[in-house]
């Protein structure tokens, strides 16, 4: 059975001793990633919609380097600080999973953290 860490630069590095996805047989594990992006750069503070951008975009970065893509996510976590920021951040979410939506976790956080921030559970298809 296959078991191997995925990194890129295309995605925010990890912020502590973890990798930015792991890989087993055809399952692809993201860790939570937040919304600094090195393409978009940090989220504006109060912006809801570039922080989900941000972090959905890492998100699609971490598995298009495992060898997968967002059609292919089974299960995704939402991780955000206020409940106002919800309808906003399914705005954003629906333009980056638009076939069968993956089953979906919410987990409200408090602190520092950011506002919002996700991670994914998908597969690689067998056809590469």
């Amino acid at each position: 059975m296959e078991h191997r860490a995925i990194s890129t630069d295309k995605a925010n590095p990890p912020a502590g001793p973890y990798n930015q996805a792991v890989v087993w047989n055809r399952l692809v594990f993201t860790a939570s990633v937040g919304t600094k992006n090195p393409t978009y750069g940090e989220a504006p503070p109060g912006d809801i919609r570039a922080a989900a951008r941000n972090a959905l975009e890492n998100v699609k970065a971490i598995l298009e380097a495992a060898g997968s893509d967002l059609e292919h996510v089974l299960h995704v976590t939402l991780y955000l600080n206020d409940m106002e920021d919800f309808a906003a951040v399914n705005e954003v979410y629906r333009t980056y999973f638009t076939g069968v939506l993956p089953a979906r976790s919410l987990v409200r956080v408090g602190g520092p953290r950011g506002s919002c921030s996700f991670d994914a559970v998908a597969y690689i298809p067998t056809e590469q």
